[in-house]
């Protein structure tokens, strides 16, 4: 394999760009793996990346080896350690990173089981914990509204942990459409108040879309308009509200508790 020494190198300028431009990832429909795990992630559920980048001090690393011998299609290249440095995002920079195709996601089905639809959550470590949470739960379809983090930026796939690779993820949808064409029952996630009912009381064993909305304001008043019921989780401590990644993995986690004891 060659080693790449110079920033104006070809691949290195385009590694940096992928790395953090987000324009530059969705002009390209690539974006970037940053480290070892989350490039074994991807090999295992979807296949070799378009390139893989080593660090000039990991490739003997037995670890490295074993990913590059999964590789053979890949084109290989091994950077100086300060070109990793520049790319990677990482506090430590990562010693393995990896330029992969954005996947093309298949359109969410009307009668699909679980859905979770995020609107304007705008932290990408937020919804990469979202996602994580989603694939732990056995979910398979995650939608999101144009205003929320691009879900494949090397940030959300840190935080979500290869969950990306077991998902069908739609991007950039106008979610009061899309509640008003599914089938399930569409459940807001709001404080609680009003005409709301426990998330803990509410039937979640038949199809069933979640909504979680912005970190601040919420769901949209639109948005809130078309689901089908408000829900709440009762917190009867002084905290006013949960982030949109630990609503989220609650709301997920009771719909698997519900349908486990119905399954017994």
């Amino acid at each position: 394999m060659k080693t790449i020494r110079s920033r104006d190198n070809a691949l290195v300028k385009q590694l940096i760009a992928l790395a953090h431009s987000s324009r530059e990832r969705k002009k390209a429909g690539l974006t970037v793996l940053d480290g070892i795990h989350l490039v074994r992630a991807y090999i295992d559920a979807v296949g070799e990346p378009v390139a893989i980048m080593i660090g000039e001090s990991a490739l003997n690393r037995l670890e490295v080896v074993e990913l590059l011998a999964r590789c053979q299609q890949a084109s290989q290249s091994v950077f100086a350690e300060p070109l990793m440095a520049a790319a990677s995002a990482l506090d430590s920079p990562a010693f393995v990173m990896a330029i992969v195709s954005t996947p093309v996601t298949q359109a969410i089905p009307d009668d699909a089981d679980v859905v979770l639809a995020l609107e304007d959550v705008q932290d990408p470590g937020n919804v990469g914990s979202v996602l994580r949470s989603a694939a732990a739960a056995g979910v398979k379809h995650v939608a999101l509204s144009s205003t929320c983090a691009f879900a494949w930026s090397p940030k959300v796939l840190r935080a979500a942990q290869g969950a990306h690779f077991s998902l069908n993820i739609s991007e950039g949808l106008d979610l009061a459409d899309f509640v008003g064409r599914m089938l399930g029952q569409s459940l807001a996630l709001v404080p609680s108040g009003g005409d709301t009912k426990s998330l803990f009381e509410t039937d979640l064993r038949n199809p069933t879309i979640f909504l979680i909305g912005n970190e601040g304001a919420g769901l949209s008043q639109e948005l809130g308009a078309v689901a089908s019921a408000r829900v709440t989780i009762p917190m009867p401590g002084k905290i006013e509200s949960l982030n949109a990644a630990a609503a989220g993995a609650i709301c997920l986690f009771e719909l698997v508790r519900q349908r486990q004891i119905a399954r017994r």
